[in-house]
């Protein structure tokens, strides 16, 4: 926290934010070499954050909420009872990509482009380097580029909608974006990732930890008002995004250590919510633990999520409308884990449910 919060002596911009640095620009730089107010410093950042804040503000939320809804009894409704499935894939990931369509008023149909540009612009290579095909990548990563570049084009000629691609297309710090590729497809890119790992990984993690605890999901049934904690106790256990990365401006002490400027800092808020002297019981799912909303998942400072209340609203209508239907979401065999770093991601949770 104290790193994060520190702006003006730990840098999101030299070096970016992960524990990679950013390649040096190469022929294809754009793709390579994005750049995104996320790894950016003042003033530029808030130049750029402040175009787009609007799609997540309160007032904007109120009105998401029951297509949030809609949208979640629809793919509740159609999930096969008394087989086995997928959670990921038939609820996560169909959630998440509906809510990335709308809230780039991306073609519906062709939702789930989306949800393959967010993973392949994540995906880390392995030692091997058989988990990630570059050219892939690169194509990927040019068709997003592209059909962005057309949704731009349509939106700057018409009047400002309430959308993210129309808001940057008319936002006085982001109109020129099409004039730097890199930061164009960056800004994207950590729009769609943003609006895809937090949620999408919670609403699977949700599931596996109340499998591990039942104990808290008989809880949770004998009092939904425990709902809105739970969500943010999820959160904490889950810890969607593992880590960030600055880099020290000055010289500067943090907890009795002494960091040199051009110093590598790292943040591991994976550990930082589990922090004995913070959370008792720490890696244990307690869904009414009174500091739930004290974890670091979601940062904090000038960087802090931008969706962090559109995330909590959409895990917390699933799982009012969860309860409505099912005495039991059961775990039927081992979860799959996303091989990165960065992503603290499920790529296979076997479920079947049990309806009331």
């Amino acid at each position: 926290m104290a790193i994060d919060k520190n702006h003006k002596d730990f840098s999101s911009e030299v070096g970016g934010i992960t524990i990679a640095s950013r390649p040096p620009p190469g022929d294809d730089s754009k793709l390579t070499n994005m750049r995104s107010f996320i790894d950016m410093d003042e003033p530029e950042h808030s130049a750029h954050r402040r175009t787009v804040a609007p799609s997540v503000a309160p007032s904007n939320l109120a009105n998401l909420e029951p297509l949030i809804r809609e949208r979640v009894i629809d793919i509740l409704e159609n999930l096969p009872v008394g087989e086995e499935f997928n959670w990921v894939d038939h609820v996560s990931v169909e959630l998440t990509a509906r809510m990335l369509a709308t809230l780039f008023d991306f073609p519906y149909e062709e939702r789930h482009k989306l949800i393959y540009w967010s993973d392949i612009a994540t995906r880390v290579p392995s030692i091997t380097g058989k988990d990630t095909d570059l050219d892939e990548r690169r194509t990927a990563l040019s068709d997003c580029m592209s059909t962005f570049r057309r949704l731009w084009e349509d939106r700057v000629n018409k009047a400002p909608g309430f959308d993210l691609v129309s808001m940057m297309a008319h936002g006085e710090g982001t109109r020129s974006l099409l004039d730097n590729p890199a930061l164009f497809l960056g800004n994207i890119i950590l729009l769609i990732i943003g609006g895809n790992d937090t949620t999408r990984n919670t609403i699977s993690g949700g599931v596996l930890a109340l499998n591990q605890f039942p104990d808290e999901f008989k809880k949770l049934r004998r009092d939904r008002s425990l709902i809105p904690n739970m969500v943010a106790e999820i959160i904490r256990w889950q810890t969607p995004l593992i880590h960030m990365r600055r880099t020290a401006l000055v010289d500067v002490e943090v907890a009795g250590k002494q960091i040199r400027k051009g110093d590598n800092v790292v943040m591991w808020y994976l550990s930082g919510n589990r922090d004995e002297a913070v959370f008792d019981d720490a890696d244990s799912l307690v869904i009414d633990r009174a500091n739930a909303r004290q974890h670091v998942s979601f940062g904090f400072g000038i960087h802090r999520c931008m969706g962090n209340r559109l995330a909590e609203m959409q895990v917390r209508v699933l799982w009012e409308e969860i309860l409505k239907r099912f005495k039991h979401i059961e775990l039927t065999g081992d979860v799959v884990r996303l091989r990165s770093n960065f992503v603290r991601g499920l790529v296979d949770v076997p479920v079947s449910i049990q309806p009331l």
